[in-house]
């Protein structure tokens, strides 16, 4: 039996073996020209990029704008910093030392006054009193002595002819000796009349300053009174106590066998100086909480810009470091491997330098190595440095004449 052709099954041919369409084929042949197109366009723009790149990178070729200095040597000052507190030189609360009724204050809260000038009186009358009693005292007792003695002087001349006994002789001279004591006794009160009054009238013991009054006239005042009448401080000169670490004594020890040391005061914001003075003392232990040394210096205080209980930064002058090398502070950066600087070459292209850092004051550091004089060193935009970069150079301004 045959099989069926293609007309016994209604004229048809299966799908894939009909041609397509022409507008289904013009759709086929546009996306084949829009993939070349795409394709053709990847492959100009690759084989473009490395060329483009072959050219110069003008960022690359701009310079970055710094500020540089010049390595240099100098004598810089050793000095170590501490933090103090001023402390009047003399501090005294005037007090009464004897009893009696404050009469008058002779000072206003605030004044300066000079050792033994007179800021208060007690009522002296009772001293004056005092005083006239123990005079009259010794009146009475010298003329009883002068009796006696008289008498003294006629026993012993009658006792040689026996009119008197010798034990009545012997008694008047005791009686003398007795009314010698009683002289001495008077003496005595009438000093100790003189002293009271004397203590009567108020003075100051040192030169200084007085406070806010602490006793207002009219008032009983006693000699056993804590709180005093007034507190006098002395301000000219004034004293400076300040800590540095326990590691560094030795080297102020032996700082100070050469002769006196001077310290400079700062105010808190460690640029305006307040004075300038000597170190008078290491105190005689060392803080074990802290492992801190404590030291006083005294400064000339005429200007009173110095006030007990301020707070200010000390700067103790050891010694000068002769010929040293030194750079402004802001050059120094601090990386992984330690500090560094960027150094200015020939060609104006900074390299990275480990520098090893001696000591650093105010705005100068002192460079141990790894910088020789005459180098230039960046000092402002290293943010903006990478090794090897192109840089133009503004000189920056010269370094401070002190550390």
């Amino acid at each position: 039996m045959e099989p069926l052709s293609n007309e016994a099954h209604g004229g048809l041919a299966p799908a894939e073996l009909r041609p397509a369409p022409p507008r289904r084929r013009r759709w086929i042949a546009f996306a084949v020209a829009l993939l070349a197109l795409v394709a053709l366009f990847v492959v100009v723009r690759r084989a473009s990029t490395p060329a483009a790149k072959k050219g110069p990178d003008p960022a690359a070729a701009r310079a970055v704008p710094v500020s540089a200095a010049t390595v240099a040597r100098r004598d810089v000052p050793v000095a170590l910093d501490g933090l103090g507190n001023v402390v009047a030189y003399r501090t005294v609360t005037v007090r009464s030392q004897v009893d009696g009724r404050l009469e008058q204050v002779f000072f206003k809260e605030g004044q300066t006054v000079k050792a033994g000038q007179v800021i208060a009186q007690i009522d002296p009358r009772p001293f004056q009193a005092q005083l006239h009693q123990a005079e009259g005292a010794r009146a009475r007792d010298a003329a009883q002595l002068a009796s006696g003695k008289l008498d003294l002087e006629r026993y012993k001349a009658l006792v040689k002819d026996n009119l008197v006994p010798q034990q009545q002789v012997d008694q008047q001279a005791g009686t003398v000796g007795q009314l010698e004591g009683a002289v001495r006794v008077d003496d005595a009160a009438i000093e100790t009349a003189k002293l009271n009054l004397d203590y009567s009238r108020i003075a100051s013991p040192v030169d200084g300053v007085t406070g806010i009054r602490l006793v207002d006239p009219g008032n009983i005042v006693h000699a056993a009174d804590p709180g005093g009448i007034v507190l006098v401080t002395q301000l000219d000169p004034v004293a400076v106590i300040f800590t540095l670490p326990q590691d560094f004594l030795p080297a102020v020890v032996e700082a100070m066998g050469q002769g006196a040391l001077a310290v400079d005061v700062f105010a808190r914001d460690g640029t305006t100086l307040l004075g300038t003075g000597k170190l008078e003392l290491i105190d005689n232990q060392i803080n074990q909480a802290t492992s801190t040394i404590r030291l006083k210096a005294v400064f000339p205080n005429p200007r009173r810009v110095l006030w007990p209980n301020q707070f200010v930064n000390a700067r103790l002058h050891l010694s000068v470091r002769k010929g040293a090398l030194v750079v402004p502070a802001s050059a120094i950066q601090r990386g992984p491997n330690g500090s560094f600087v960027f150094v200015v070459g020939a060609d104006s292209t900074v390299s990275a330098r480990p520098v090893e850092v001696a000591s650093t004051a105010n705005d100068v550091t002192v460079i141990g190595r790894g910088l020789e004089e005459g180098e230039k060193v960046v000092v402002d935009g290293q943010n903006l440095l990478r090794v090897g970069a192109k840089v133009a150079v503004r000189e920056a301004g010269k370094l401070s004449s002190t550390p």
